[in-house]
């Protein structure tokens, strides 16, 4: 029990010093130029591209670790660090570079009949924390978005990725040597011990929001346990609607992108709905399309009798999100009843419709409580980087401060100001 007691207090004491130095770190930051900030985001882009054959050791043996741990194929794709990966880590660093520096910028000005002017000044949140899973290129997104924004991040990556996520860490700290930014304005928790994450939970006076990335056991824990303001994303079982006035060859294409581009991600397709009245063209060829691409169907009575290779969707199969090659269908008898089932059994996240029809896709847009919404494209584009944020620190489904992908101006706050020349209050 006494070397239980004192593991814990020894990361409590850890977790309070990282809070420290990066409290102080973000102190620094605030009174960099966007000249400063850039130049670290160049010598940290500089430096992954120089360590690459040494991240692709460090990811093998992460990979090798969940292979052999059972870690299925999503998971390990998600763990990953290929050529294509790690040169989408370098762009997006060099993206965030070159994006307007939001600190500083002055919004929504008036001028009172004082005389006084008043309006609000964008400013860093402070220290952010975020608790992730699998994907290591979080842990270079990350870093780059705090940076630029002002913040200082502490980083507390799966003991899955650990390998990977020291790696990339020590090369982005490293860049950060002869700059004005301080290296410890990036830090990645050490350890694996899960009660780490409880002692950074309780950091209060030190850490300003939390960021969790990951599955719902990892969410709710945070969600319960943090001190600190919480920004969630919870699970993406995104839907695709196939209106009554849709393109049927435009809807297919786009629920096949939607499903298999990139399965095992948060703003793929997990269902499918369609409306009757074009349920009979549209179904056959779409569902077709998915099985040929190796996607399961399950579906509700109508779908099954047109396709017999779907297999019968229960009530859990409305709520998945599968993050692999299987979609729930169904077959919907109004728009009303779309928007009320995606509301519903949706995750806030990500929906779209397939028409053309302009009030049905303005009643889409405007009825389906989702944190993205699209009218004729693909959920996959719900995206930090497709968005033109460079990259994102997460997919918010809350609707407070944040909602959607989060990029550099998501991770700041706004103070009011006002520019005066002498006025008092009388």
């Amino acid at each position: 029990m006494a070397t239980a007691t004192t593991a814990q207090t020894d990361l409590v004491l850890l977790m309070r010093q990282m809070g420290q130095k990066a409290r102080a770190a973000a102190a620094a930051l605030v009174r960099l130029t966007p000249e400063q900030k850039n130049e670290a985001l160049a010598r940290m882009a500089d430096g992954l591209r120089k360590a690459i054959p040494h991240l692709k050791e460090e990811n093998a043996k992460d990979l090798k670790a969940g292979e052999e741990r059972g870690l299925a194929g999503p998971k390990l794709k998600r763990l990953e660090l290929n050529d294509r990966r790690l040169g989408e880590m370098i762009q997006a660093l060099e993206d965030v570079q070159r994006l307007p520096d939001p600190v500083g910028e002055i919004i929504e000005m008036s001028t009172r009949p004082s005389g006084l002017r008043v309006g609000r000044m964008r400013a860093p949140i402070g220290v952010i924390a975020i608790v992730y899973e699998s994907r290591p290129n979080v842990t270079s997104d990350a870093s780059s978005l705090c940076l630029k924004s002002g913040n200082a991040v502490i980083l507390r990556g799966g003991s899955e990725a650990i390998h990977s996520n020291s790696a990339i860490t020590d090369v982005l700290r490293g860049a950060l040597e002869g700059t004005a930014v301080p290296p410890d304005a990036i830090q990645l928790v050490p350890t694996t011990d899960r009660e780490a994450i409880g002692a950074m939970l309780g950091l209060e006076d030190l850490v300003d929001v939390v960021i969790p990335r990951g599955g719902r056991g990892l969410i709710e824990m945070v969600l319960r346990d943090a001190r600190m303001p919480v920004l969630k994303h919870l699970d993406g079982n995104c839907h695709v609607y196939i209106d009554e006035h849709a393109d049927l060859e435009m809807a297919k294409r786009l629920t096949v992108n939607a499903k298999t581009q990139y399965p095992a991600v948060c703003n793929a397709a997990e269902s499918l709905l369609v409306h009757r009245a074009v349920a009979e063209t549209a179904l056959p060829p779409t569902l077709s399309a998915l099985i040929d691409a190796g996607v399961e169907i399950r579906g509700d009575e109508t779908v099954c009798k047109m396709e017999p290779r779907a297999k019968a969707a229960t009530m859990e199969d409305w709520d998945t999100e599968y993050l692999d090659l299987i979609l729930s269908v169904k077959v919907v008898d109004s728009l009303d009843e779309a928007v009320g089932w995606i509301n519903t059994h949706g995750s806030h996240h990500t929906d779209a419709i397939v028409t053309r029809d302009h009030g049905h896709a303005m009643r889409f847009l405007n009825e389906v409580d989702s944190a993205s919404v699209f009218v004729n494209a693909s959920t996959r584009w719900a995206d930090g980087a497709r968005f033109g944020l460079g990259c994102e620190i997460g997919i918010s489904t809350d609707k407070l401060h944040a909602r959607g992908p989060m990029g550099l101006r998501e991770l700041t706050t706004a103070k009011w100001i006002g520019l005066g020349d002498g006025q008092e209050v009388i």
